[in-house]
C-alpha cells in the first residue's frame, strides 16, 4: 500500500474514535525500518485500546498489513506496527513524559484532515518547544508538513 494512502487510513481511523492531538512525522531520513511515525493521544485506557484496534481493523480492511500491536494489556501506550508506519497512541501523561515528538520530529508531512478543504501548513520547526495546534471538528490536531 502506498505510504500516503496508509497514513490517510491511519489518521482517519484515529479520528473516527476521537483521538486527540494527532501528529504525523516523516522518518525516512532517520531510519530505513519505516517511513512514518504517527502519534496520537487517548483520554483513557479504554480509548487508547479502541484506537489501536480501530487502526488495525481499518488498515487491514484497506488492504494493508498490520505486523503487530502492543500495549493493549495496560492501555497507557498502544503501539501499532503497520510496516511502513508506526502508530503510537498514548495517554497524555505518558506522551508528555516520553516526548516522542522530540525523537521523531523534524521532517514534516502534509496531510489533509477531515473538514479541511486543503491541508494547512504549520510553520513551527522541530526544535520549537511549542507548535500551533489546529482545531478540526472540536479536536486539536497538529499538522507537520514536508
Amino acid at each position: 500500500m502506498d505510504i500516503r494512502k496508509l497514513q490517510r487510513v491511519i489518521v482517519d481511523a484515529l479520528e473516527d474514535v476521537k483521538a486527540q492531538d494527532i501528529v504525523v512525522y516523516n522518518t525516512k531520513h532517520l531510519t530505513n525500518e519505516f517511513e512514518r511515525v504517527i502519534i496520537a493521544s487517548g483520554s483513557s485506557n479504554r480509548q487508547t485500546r479502541a484506537l489501536g484496534y480501530n487502526v488495525c481493523q481499518e488498515v487491514k480492511q484497506a488492504g494493508g498489513e498490520v505486523l503487530g500491536m502492543e500495549g493493549t494489556d495496560t492501555g497507557e501506550w498502544v503501539l501499532v506496527d503497520c510496516g511502513a508506519a508506526i502508530v503510537h497512541i498514548l495517554q497524555p501523561a505518558m506522551r508528555e513524559y516520553y516526548n516522542l515528538e522530540e525523537i521523531w520530529g523534524g521532517k514534516k508531512v502534509n496531510i489533509k484532515l477531515h473538514g479541511d478543504k486543503e491541508a494547512s501548513p504549520v510553520t513551527d520547526d522541530a526544535a520549537s518547544a511549542t507548535r500551533r495546534p489546529k482545531a478540526v471538528r472540536g479536536k486539536m490536531i497538529r499538522i507537520i508538513e514536508d
